[in-house]
């Protein structure tokens, strides 16, 4: 084998620059003193690590892979950590600062954790932004483009669905509920008659209509964090959403195929429970931006009952979802005498707090 040109090298440490993030192998580098091995290796839990891989070419040709701390970033505390939610205890020991399980039929509480606090609520904003698109009943087979103004300024997200792309607005919906696909739903409000700000305009007066006087829209994505409610308010959500078949639909959608650039293109659910045999969910919506911390809304059918069940503010990329199975065990555990379990009592500093942004 020839030796790997230091070009090529190059090149592959910028390919991979940002290919993974996770805290450096404490034994890497033992041997030679380098940046990569002076650097500390316990990093603060707040500190996002950058993994490097450096592909050199050896005397024989030979491949090395030298994993380096290369880059760290601070990650900014969701709002929820800011004030002390993760400092609540609970008896199911959630990962989530805020959670909140309701009967769906009765509206008993089942469970209830910081329910009433308001925080950001990211990509959850999308269940109302596809409640005001079905309920002015648009046409769902009418083309809506996307357009340059459908670019995340607000957190530089990336998008499959180029500038130029064509679909039914259908397939937009479809897109942002199921892959949270933010220009699609974006371009579902820009298009909607009247303009953006009059869309906006009808989610306020909406959510107010609802009875969700927590919540509070600026935009129809979730990647601002001035999109903002309570599990409570949320739980209402849900409910009302889940009266609409189209939204129950494609928000449980598991995958789906576009074509993007005359090419198809798959798009998956972001909530893997849907396809999992030991659920049945009738409609989900997950969310996710630093301020909010992990988010999931789900309506599921366990041990005879319908519940609704909120997530707001977890702490880790799997950590909502074991929330979930955390709460599926004890409803199913618990079935089919299960005692309504009351707020527990929250520090006045919480209470319905909106952080200020």
């Amino acid at each position: 084998m020839t030796i790997i040109p230091k070009l090529v090298s190059a090149a592959l440490l910028v390919a991979f620059a940002g290919a993974s993030f996770a805290a450096p192998h404490p034994h890497a580098g033992a041997k030679k003193k380098s940046a990569a091995t002076t650097a500390p290796t316990r990093v603060a839990s707040h500190a996002r690590v950058r993994q490097v891989i450096v592909v050199r070419g050896g005397r024989h040709g030979g491949i090395h892979r030298v994993v380096a701390l290369a880059h760290i970033e601070p990650a900014r505390p969701s709002f929820g950590q800011l004030i002390g939610l993760h400092d609540t205890g609970d008896t199911l020991e959630l990962k989530s600062g805020v959670a909140l399980i309701l009967d769906q039929d009765t509206n008993e509480v089942l469970f209830s954790k910081n329910s009433q606090t308001v925080l950001p609520i990211a990509s959850l904003t999308k269940l109302m932004t596809a409640l005001i698109v079905t309920e002015a009943r648009l046409p769902m087979d009418e083309a809506v483009t996307i357009t340059d103004d459908d670019i995340d300024t607000e957190k530089g997200s990336r998008s499959r669905l180029r500038v130029g792309t064509t679909l039914p607005r259908g397939d937009m919906l479809h897109l942002a509920l199921m892959s949270s696909e933010n220009r699609a739903a974006h371009a579902l409000g820009r298009t909607y008659p009247g303009g953006l700000p009059l869309f906006v305009a009808h989610m306020n007066e909406k959510a107010n209509a609802l009875g969700m006087h927590d919540t509070h829209y600026v935009e129809p994505t979730g990647l601002s964090s001035r999109n903002q409610s309570s599990a409570r308010d949320l739980a209402t959500l849900v409910k009302v959403a889940h009266q609409v078949p189209i939204i129950r639909e494609l928000s449980t959608s598991p995958e789906y195929m576009v074509e993007v650039g005359n090419r198809p293109v798959q798009f998956r659910n972001t909530n893997g429970l849907v396809k999992s045999p030991e659920w049945d969910i009738g409609l989900q919506k997950t969310g996710y931006i630093s301020e909010a911390g992990r988010c999931l809304v789900m309506q599921a059918k366990m041990a005879g009952r319908h519940l609704i069940m909120v997530f707001l503010d977890s702490a880790g990329k799997y950590s909502r979802i074991g929330d979930a199975e955390r709460v599926r065990r004890w409803i199913t555990e618990s079935a089919p005498s299960l005692p309504a379990v009351l707020p527990a009592a929250l520090p006045a500093v919480l209470g319905a707090k909106k952080p200020t942004v």
